[in-house]
Formats: C-alpha cells, sequence, structure tokens
C-alpha cells in the first residue's frame, strides 16, 4: 500500500516535524498581523457621556424628552461621566 503524504509526515524524524510546525506558526501570525492591519476597525470609539448629555438636554428642551425621562438618563449617566472624569483627571 502506497504511504500518503501525511503518513510520510508523522514518520519523519521529531526534529523535522517541530520544524514544520513552528513555520507554520510562524506563517500564521505573520497572517494574523497583516490582515489585523489590512482590515478596517470595526470597533467604534463610544461617544462621551458628555456628549450623550448635550444632546439628551437638547431634545428635553425641545420638549421631545419629558422631565421624568431627562432625569433617568441623567441618573443613568452620572456614573459614566464620574469615570470619564476620573479617567481625564489620571491622563493630564
Amino acid at each position: 500500500m502506497a504511504q500518503t503524504g501525511m503518513d510520510r509526515f508523522w514518520q519523519a524524524e521529531p526534529g523535522w516535524i517541530v520544524l514544520w510546525v513552528a513555520i507554520l506558526a510562524i506563517l500564521v501570525t505573520i497572517g494574523w498581523y497583516i490582515i489585523g492591519k489590512i482590515r478596517p476597525k470595526s470597533v467604534q470609539k463610544e461617544r462621551p457621556a458628555n456628549d450623550w448629555l448635550a444632546k439628551c438636554r437638547e431634545l428635553h428642551s425641545q420638549g421631545v424628552l419629558s422631565d421624568g425621562e431627562f432625569r433617568t438618563i441623567k441618573t443613568n449617566l452620572a456614573k459614566q461621566l464620574q469615570d470619564e472624569l476620573n479617567d481625564n483627571g489620571k491622563k493630564g
């Protein structure tokens, strides 16, 4: 019976197997790096809470949001605003 390529591969000396696995790992790593550089960034940066609050304040002044809705939004954004202020204080 004729040996297939895989049969010959597994019967090769361990040094050759390690070499081919290392080459494969290097090629996969290079491919991963290239794809990461070429592919556009799909993750968009989240708008700061301050921007959201300003937009909601505008909607509230136009009558689109009720007083209760605006209060709820402010309450929900308060923690995020505080975190952003703390982060800005640490950065600069």
